[in-house]
């Protein structure tokens, strides 16, 4: 292959554009060319552009459900720990209402309580308060005294319990009735 050198141009040579009819025509066809090339650029960029946001879209959507599933998945394996601890600390609980356990168990019922509680496990169904069918059971109606504690809890038969915003077990209650 030979090697181009500088000097072999004359430096009077000038490069005419054509003017004659077919020149103008082939120069049009080309701009044509050039444009319809540019238009088929721009479609292929939109088409890539749209992809790639809706492929960012399915990413941010993934994330989130990925969140949402973890945190779903953390609340039902504390649920089914607690639903399965609750009888024994029931239990424990009922023994220690009557004065009937021992010494060891009471340390035992302690470390429940403070694992339910590191858990957010939180009692439902008090005496005194209002009733509210989303966290408590009536199981039965006793006379209110007056207008004012009508509708309130007056006796717990079994305490209920929640993780957060999640019943675990409603508490069965007994409700003053007026009237």
């Amino acid at each position: 292959m030979a090697e181009w050198k500088g000097d072999d141009i004359e430096e009077d040579s000038v490069v005419e554009p054509e003017t004659d009819e077919a020149g103008e025509e082939r120069a049009e066809e080309r701009l044509a060319k050039v444009r319809g090339e540019l238009s088929a650029c721009r479609q292929e960029k939109q088409e890539y552009m749209d992809g790639w946001q809706r492929a960012k879209a399915d990413y941010v959507n993934l994330l989130k459900r990925l969140e949402t599933d973890g945190r779903a998945a953390e609340l039902r394996g504390t649920v089914g720990a607690v639903e399965t601890l609750l009888p024994a600390f029931d239990a424990l609980e009922r023994s220690k209402e009557h004065g009937e356990i021992p010494e060891g168990f009471l340390a035992i019922a302690k470390q429940i309580e403070s694992a339910f509680a590191a858990l957010g496990l939180t009692g439902l169904g008090e005496a005194g308060e209002k009733f509210n069918p989303a966290f408590h059971e009536a199981l039965g109606q006793d006379p209110a005294e007056s207008v004012e504690t009508d509708d309130t809890i007056t006796a717990v038969l079994e305490k209920g319990w929640k993780v957060g915003e999640t019943v675990i077990r409603p508490a069965k209650v007994r409700v003053a009735h007026w009237g």
